[in-house]
């Protein structure tokens, strides 16, 4: 019998819905894998494995209608420890945080909670969400990094922890641990999930995001938490798809393998049939990195300011670095920034009236560096969060040093169902292993 933990997360939903799977064995079983490899990986901020017993038998209390209700019931799901949580500690990996414990809980994870979720403890962030790592490896290898700064998430579903985790991304911090990890990583589309009770660090840029192990599951489980509700189910597309493989302004940084199993990934969705055209977006958007660091910093620096004024000591000498450039920053260059940005996003929805159903393009550089100094280069996730566009990495491949490779996709503004139904279908035809 296949490991209560190898479930997928609508595998695990529908059992426990049904009734002919417990909430509390199912807890069980994950809570026993986290015991067993958590001192490798150590993806967690915050675990208390008493508290997820107590809450999977308080919801094996609950009768069958109760448990159809909730699409999510009894299900543990890890939360970014930049989500704040009532009563539990929110740190946010920084060391000014410490101790931190909210009295309100996090839009994001109240819609979690509302479906019926077990919040089973916080996952592992990069320092206030930024570049400096902490302490999670990647559970392919753990003398290599998980990606950040939703380290912990993505490493606790590519290990079995959870079947699902709530992760943030302000540059590219959902969409490059999720690749490193071997995993499903997305995003939707701006505003789409709340990012109120998430701490900020660029509040036009931060969008909150899910981590699966497959796309069906990361829909099922973001269709629990956007504003405006995605569908729970992929509906398969009625045409194969149209897309447009972009190497993007950054492509010079691609290692040899990556560019490899880019062109490996063109031709077998070309073979399945999909139309796939190899295109350059236009040429204002080699500037879209600048843009993105004037916004990110100068937003990070003001919302940082209040605690950095008594506390920039408990700040590394990286991240006080960083924002020491977003309080020089100019507010005119700001809105300089914020105005390109808007024509970039005018820009990338003509390129997609075209009639593109994505675009496609590398999620990193390469494979998870074999380093934990730091977490790899976000510049392939730049432009996409930038401009706000919901986009998602499926696992494809390997790297000569035996690490996933994936395969970004992006979508359209607004079109997250559309984006996800074509994902499924790249999906079906890029075949990946993953570590269960």
């Amino acid at each position: 019998m296949t490991e209560l933990y190898k479930l997928t997360l609508r595998e695990a939903a529908e059992r426990i819905r049904s009734g002919r799977l417990t909430s509390t064995d199912y807890t069980k079983s994950l809570l026993a894998r986290i015991v067993a490899l958590e001192q490798d990986v150590q993806a967690w901020q915050w675990l208390s494995l008493d508290r997820a017993v107590t809450l999977a038998a308080r919801a094996g209390q609950a009768d069958g209608p109760r448990r159809a209700a909730h699409p999510l019931h009894g299900i543990p799901i890890g939360v970014k420890d930049i989500l704040y949580t009532a009563g539990i500690p929110t740190e946010m990996g920084c060391r000014a945080y410490a101790g931190y414990v909210p009295d309100e809980t996090a839009d994001v994870v109240k819609r979690l909670e509302a479906a019926g979720a077990i919040v089973l403890g916080k996952t592992v962030t990069t320092e206030a969400a930024y570049m400096v790592p902490a302490k999670t490896r990647n559970p392919w290898n753990t003398a290599h990094t998980p990606g950040g700064s939703s380290s912990g998430s993505a490493a606790a579903v590519a290990a079995g922890f959870v079947a699902g985790a709530l992760g943030t991304q302000t540059n590219g911090s959902v969409i490059r641990p999720a690749a490193f990890c071997g995993i499903v990583g997305y995003k939707p589309s701006f505003g789409q999930m709340s990012a109120r009770g998430m701490m900020p660090f660029s509040p036009t840029l931060d969008q909150p995001g899910v981590f699966a192990r497959n796309v069906g599951d990361a829909a099922f489980l973001a269709s629990c938490l956007t504003v405006h509700r995605s569908e729970p189910e992929v509906k398969p597309l009625r045409t194969v798809p149209r897309m447009a493989a972009v190497r993007s302004p950054v492509w010079h940084l691609a290692l040899p393998e990556q560019r490899a199993q880019f062109e490996t990934d063109i031709a077998r969705l070309r073979e399945a049939g999909a139309s796939v055209d190899v295109l350059e977006i236009p040429g204002e958007f080699d500037g879209a990195l600048k843009v993105h660091r004037a916004i990110m910093l100068f937003e990070a620096a003001r919302a940082a300011r209040a605690v950095r004024a008594a506390h920039r000591d408990k700040f590394s000498d990286y991240l006080n670095a960083a924002l020491d450039e977003g309080e020089g920053l100019r507010e005119a260059d700001y809105r300089d920034a914020l105005k390109t940005r808007m024509q970039l996003q005018q820009s990338l929805a003509q390129f997609f009236d075209h009639g593109y159903a994505a675009i496609i393009t590398p999620p990193a550089a390469g494979e998870a560096p074999a380093t934990l100094a730091n977490t790899g280069d976000p510049r392939f996730c730049t432009i996409w969060s930038l401009v706000g566009v919901p986009a998602i990495t499926i696992p494809t491949g390997m790297g000569p040093n035996g690490m996933p490779l994936g395969l970004q996709i992006v979508g359209a503004a607004e079109e997250e169902n559309y984006l996800l139904a074509t994902a499924a279908w790249c999906e079906r035809h890029s075949p990946f292993r993953g570590l269960l």
